[in-house]
C-alpha cells in the first residue's frame, strides 16, 4: 500500500459490511477504513434475512449506503415471495440501488438445470423491480456475462455497476453502452492476471469504480486474509499505476463515478 494513498478520498462501491464475519470487530473494521481515507462504501445484501440489519447498519453510519437484493449464489435461501417483499421494501427504505443481484454460472449446484432457470427468474424479477423504483442495480456476472449484457440490453436505461468485472474488452463496451460502470478490485492487484490488469489500463475513465467485495476478494498483500474495505488504497494504487495516472486523480475519478451511477448524493 502506499502511504500517499490513504489520505485520498476513495468510496468502496461493494462491501459486504453486515454480513456475520464482521460482527465481532464491525465498528474497528469502520474506523480502519476511515482512516484510511474511505468517505462512503456501498453495502449491498446477500438476502431477505439481511434487509433489516443492513438498514439499521445504514441508519447508524452516514458512510455506509444500502442496497438491497437476492445475491443468486444463495439460491436456496429465497423464496418466490421475496421479490415482491423487496418491491414493497424499496418502497419504504432509502436504497442507492437493487442489489447484489445477477447470475452465478460457475457454482455447479445452481448453473445448469431448474436451478439456472430460477436464477433467470430471481434475476430478471430484481431488474424489473429496479426499473419500477428508478434503481440502478449492482450485478454479480460469474461466467455468466453475456447473459447479464442480454437482459440488460432488454431494458433501455437500466444502469448500474457489474461488480467485480473480468470480461473481454467487447463485453466491457457493451456494458459501457448500455450505461454501467465497472467494478474493479482485488483480483487486478495479482501480477499474473495480466488480462484483466490490460483491459483496466485502456478503459475510459468514466467506466471504473473501485470495490474490495469484503470479506472476499482480498488484494495480493492480504492473500488469504479476510478482506475489509481499509485495503482499498492498494487496489487504488495498483490502478492509477496501470492507467499512468497519479493515484490522487484516480481516486477522484472512481469517486465520482460512483456518486454519478448510484446517485449517492440524493440519498444522504
Amino acid at each position: 500500500m502506499q502511504p500517499a494513498a490513504a489520505r485520498i478520498p476513495l468510496i468502496d462501491t461493494h462491501a459486504h459490511l453486515d454480513v456475520d464475519e464482521f460482527t465481532a470487530d464491525r465498528d474497528d473494521v469502520l474506523a480502519r477504513a476511515r482512516e484510511a481515507g474511505l468517505v462512503a462504501q456501498v453495502v449491498p445484501a446477500i438476502s431477505r434475512a439481511y434487509w433489516h440489519g443492513l438498514a439499521e447498519l445504514a441508519a447508524r453510519h452516514e458512510d455506509l449506503f444500502p442496497a438491497y437484493g437476492l445475491h443468486p449464489v444463495y439460491l436456496e435461501s429465497h423464496a418466490d415471495a421475496d421479490v415482491q417483499a423487496l418491491d414493497a421494501w424499496l418502497a419504504d427504505h432509502p436504497a442507492v440501488a437493487v442489489g447484489e443481484i445477477g447470475l452465478d454460472g460457475y457454482v455447479d449446484a445452481i448453473a445448469t438445470g431448474d436451478a439456472w432457470d430460477r436464477q433467470w427468474q430471481l434475476f430478471n424479477a430484481q431488474l424489473d423491480v429496479a426499473i419500477n423504483h428508478r434503481l440502478p442495480v449492482i450485478i454479480h456476472a460469474r461466467r455468466a456475462l453475456d447473459h447479464v449484457l442480454k437482459a440488460l440490453r432488454q431494458r433501455p436505461g437500466l444502469t448500474g455497476i457489474i461488480h467485480s468485472f473480468s470480461g473481454s474488452r467487447q463485453q466491457a463496451d457493451q456494458a459501457l453502452a448500455q450505461g454501467c460502470c465497472l467494478g474493479f478490485g482485488g483480483p487486478v492487484t495479482y501480477p499474473r492476471a495480466n488480462r484483466l490488469r490490460k483491459l483496466v489500463a485502456g478503459l475510459p475513465e468514466e467506466a471504473l469504480v473501485l470495490e474490495t467485495d469484503a470479506p472476499d476478494q482480498p488484494s495480493v498483500s492480504h492473500r488469504g486474509e479476510r478482506n475489509e474495505p481499509s485495503f482499498l488504497p492498494e487496489i487504488a494504487a495498483c490502478v492509477a499505476q496501470l492507467r499512468g495516472v497519479p493515484v490522487e486523480q484516480l481516486a477522484q475519478t472512481t469517486a465520482a463515478n460512483a456518486r454519478r451511477i448510484l446517485d449517492l448524493d440524493s440519498v444522504r
